[in-house]
């Protein structure tokens, strides 16, 4: 039976029934005593609710109850989200909560549950600035270099003589096949080596056209197209290709596509990753033996758990050592039970709890694995955290997470506890990060978000993407249960639907599989969400034409990514009420939204960066993110004054600044929202030139002293507004892009910028020369079509300086004027 976890919802209802709704609203008589009867039976809910959670693992009936509980739960949270909506109207609907509240607790009593006291979470890792890095590569590199040796002379030597090489790497779920192939790709020798390198993670299903297309690079999800583009691709060329995370056993899909790449050149090869033999077998049929991965010795396991366990207080050493050797011996070689292990214990003070924790751990066998002991690490997470990571069974496996959405979903689902003296954004963050060094998230790194249609930036903010390990995974599906429901392969719709679903996602490659009539799939899907999904919450679509969503009336969060059209004005009635976040970002042909929007106060993020025809805008009243707003000159449009209001955050781009006076731009407010982090204003092509007005409205829109990053296009100002020349405001300034610049003579000192990572500049006409002293954190720089620049010089008296001594990129096109630069750091 799947474990549920609740407290937080509880939580959540405990919250909204607080007295200031009651004040806030003006509710109807008679409510205020439903309100004050919640108020008292939800906290002794909440002083038994650990002990009930775990006893529901293993008593029918007490699961049952919890069950019925968190359908309580959701629906009381719906209900009180509906205050903001028709607060006269819910009376009749939060008696009958109150009752089955009442009825809970009355069975709650018969159970005889304990108030279990739940220690705080240690924060001590905090405090010595534990940074999410490669660390454990490192160990795993040490100890298991002679395989990596073994495995570099075949790829190197054995391979030379073969038209084509194929070596699975096999081993058990958590034993560091992924890390190991990984450390092989990125080896210096085999960069040299190989034409062409390509990763491709498989997972569940192998579908051969998505394969293909991946190491191809295209998006063809016919599969004949998508074979001739890989045999185009690979064509006389020696590769390496990794797929990892195989289990399919269908040997016609693998011949399909082993005939494929045996187009490549002499030398080619491919590295698979599986847990399944008899996956090796048919592979390689019996041409290359499989590299079954060794298990890490007592001695790096013990190395990556004393990495992670260091806040142990006054240890006795004869005990500890006791203690961790039993651990190591729990590990069964797996890195990722080392690295669980050694997290638990990481957030542990005494002794006692880690003899607590031994206490509770099961020892690995062939049939669970180390499913059990990252089962653990689960359970020991804070609740807020057991509900943070548990949403994520949404995605499917191998699933590459914008971090920056997630964080969003977390909290327009009240995931995040509120801390008075942090924002929601700061909090979630640390819950992230400390997740990620509890291993429930990896391959944390950064990219830019690209429209892989248009080939264009999407956001003004690198990306922070990440992955869960697949039996990290398994963990957050067995928390979900059937809550999480996700399309990525070939069983029917009503065998994906189970009721009562509330987070949906539709795969880009579901789209295949629901067959050639779309339209017609399509409409059996929208009927059977609207039949057995009415408390949807979540509809995540990644590759799909625009469903009516009107009647999924819980809905909080709808998803549509930036290669689906839609019509210029979508229909969002009023009634979804409880919608917080909506993402339309890409789409073109959207226009505007529906003027009932305006309705929806419990919208926080609105998402339509890169929706170029975008000029109607609604206000939200408790709209928190809003990526791009765009000016129009037509009547009817929105006008930049909408913002005043709004307390924004993130990142906002600006356009059609041609179409804003100056009184406009200053009550757009932007000096006050303090949490706008990043921003961009752009004027278009063909505005008028208007010098004056230009710089006006520039001057207004002086933004906020936080200020991280900074765009500005198709100025055509003479001289800039002094809150830029003078600098003094953008201290704290990461990266500056200044595009377009055709008549303005009047630049700042860009050293200046003591913050700067990043500085691009693009048609920067007027500007000759350039003087400045050393950027001591200048790591990117491109310089554009700068026709007229010809020098860039130290300051007088510095000319000694090392003026970059951090840079790591260098750009410069079409700057036939630059005959001196100023000396950096090779």
């Amino acid at each position: 039976m799947a474990e549920l976890v609740i407290g937080p919802l509880v939580s959540m209802v405990k919250e909204k029934a607080s007295s200031y709704l009651l004040d806030q609203y003006k509710v109807v008589e008679g409510m205020e005593e439903q309100c004050r009867v919640l108020e008292r039976k939800l906290p002794a809910i909440l002083d038994i609710i650990h002990d009930a959670e775990e006893k529901g693992a293993f008593r029918p009936g007490v699961g049952a109850w919890l069950k019925d509980l968190r359908a309580a739960a959701y629906e009381s949270n719906d209900v009180f989200d509906e205050f903001k909506y028709e607060a006269l109207r819910m009376g009749k609907k939060l008696r009958r909560i109150v009752q089955t509240i009442e009825i809970l607790v009355t069975e709650m009593n018969a159970f005889g549950f304990r108030h279990l006291q739940q220690a705080p979470p240690s924060r001590q890792w905090r405090e010595t600035d534990h940074v999410i890095d490669d660390s454990d590569k490192d160990i795993v590199s040490r100890s298991r270099d002679q395989e990596r040796k073994e495995i570099m002379r075949k790829l190197l030597d054995d391979a030379s003589n073969m038209d084509l090489m194929v070596l699975p790497i096999v081993g058990p779920g958590g034993m560091g096949k992924t890390t190991f192939v990984q450390l092989i790709y990125n080896e210096p020798a085999i960069e040299k080596h190989f034409e062409l390198r390509r990763w491709c993670c498989v997972s569940d299903d192998f579908y051969v056209s998505t394969i293909a297309s991946n190491i191809s690079q295209t998006n063809e999800k016919n599969r004949e197209k998508a074979l001739k583009d890989l045999q185009s691709v690979i064509s006389g060329k020696r590769y390496l290709i990794v797929l990892d995370d195989v289990w399919n056993r269908d040997a016609d899909k693998w011949g399909k596509l082993k005939t494929c790449l045996k187009q490549g050149g002499k030398g080619s090869a491919v590295l698979t990753t599986t847990r399944d033999s008899k996956v090796a077998e048919i592979m390689t049929m019996g041409v290359v033996e499989a590299h079954n991965i060794e298990k890490l010795t007592d001695e790096y396991l013990r190395e990556i758990i004393q990495s992670r366990a260091f806040s142990l207080q006054n240890p006795n050493s004869d005990e500890l050592e006791g203690i961790v050797g039993s651990i190591v011996g729990r590990c069964a070689g797996s890195p990722l039970a080392a690295k669980a292990f050694g997290s638990m214990m990481g957030t542990k003070t005494s002794t006692n709890e880690w003899k607590d924790i031994l206490a509770k751990s099961n020892i690995s066998n062939e049939r669970t694995g180390i499913l059990p002991i990252l089962k653990l690490s689960f359970d020991e997470l804070p609740s807020h955290m057991k509900q943070c990571f548990a949403f994520c069974a949404i995605f499917p496996k191998d699933y590459e997470i914008n971090v920056d959405l997630l964080i969003q979903l977390w909290m327009s689902h009240d995931f995040i506890p509120v801390q008075d003296d942090a924002q929601p954004e700061t909090v979630a963050a640390q819950i992230f990060k400390e997740l990620t060094w509890r291993s429930f998230f990896q391959d944390v790194k950064q990219t830019l978000p690209i429209n892989h249609i248009f080939g264009t930036r999407l956001s003004l903010r690198k990306r922070t993407i990440c992955k869960i390990h697949d039996l990290m995974h398994d963990v957050a599906l067995s928390v979900m249960g059937k809550e999480c429901v996700t399309i990525v392969d070939k069983p029917s719709i009503k065998k994906l639907f189970p009721n009562p679903a509330r987070h949906v996602f539709l795969s880009e490659y579901a789209t295949e599989v629901l067959g050639s009539n779309r339209h017609h799939d399509l409409s059996l899907l929208d009927e059977f969400l609207k039949k057995q999904s009415p408390m949807l919450q979540t509809l995540f679509f990644e590759d799909y034409d625009y469903l009516d969503i009107s009647n999924y009336t819980s809905l909080q969060h709808y998803y549509l990514p930036a290669n689906v059209y839609l019509p210029g004005q979508i229909h969002l009635p009023g009634k979804i009420q409880h919608l917080r976040y909506l993402n339309l970002s890409g789409n073109r042909e959207l226009k505007k939204l529906p003027e009932d929007l305006s309705i929806m106060y419990n919208l926080q993020t609105l998402n339509v960066s890169h929706c170029q025809n975008f000029v109607s805008f609604q206000r939200v009243t408790s709209l928190q993110t809003l990526s791009y707003f765009g000016v129009s000159a037509r009547p009817g449009c929105s006008t930049i004054g909408e913002l005043r209001n709004l307390n924004l955050g993130g990142e906002l781009e600006l356009s059609g600044l041609e179409n804003v006076t100056e009184a406009l731009a200053k009550g757009a407010s932007l000096g006050n929202k303090e949490k706008l982090t990043h921003l961009s204003f752009k004027w278009n092509d063909d505005a008028p030139e208007k010098p004056d007005c230009h710089k006006k409205v520039l001057d207004a829109l002086k933004p906020h002293v936080g200020l991280q990053m900074l765009m500005i296009v198709n100025y055509k100002g003479t001289g800039l507004p002094s809150w830029i020349i003078n600098h003094s405001l953008l201290q704290h300034l990461t990266e500056l892009q200044l595009l377009g610049f055709m008549l303005c003579e009047e630049f700042p000192e860009f050293c200046h910028f003591k913050s700067l990572q990043v500085l691009y500049l693009e048609k920067l006409y007027k500007l000759q020369s350039l003087a400045s002293t050393a950027f001591p954190k200048l790591k990117e720089l491109q310089l554009h079509d700068m026709k007229s620049l010809e020098r860039w010089v130290a300051t007088e008296g510095k000319e000694d300086e090392l003026t970059f001594p951090v840079l790591e990129e260098v750009d410069i096109k079409n700057c036939p004027k630059l005959t001196s630069f100023l000396k950096h750091q090779s």
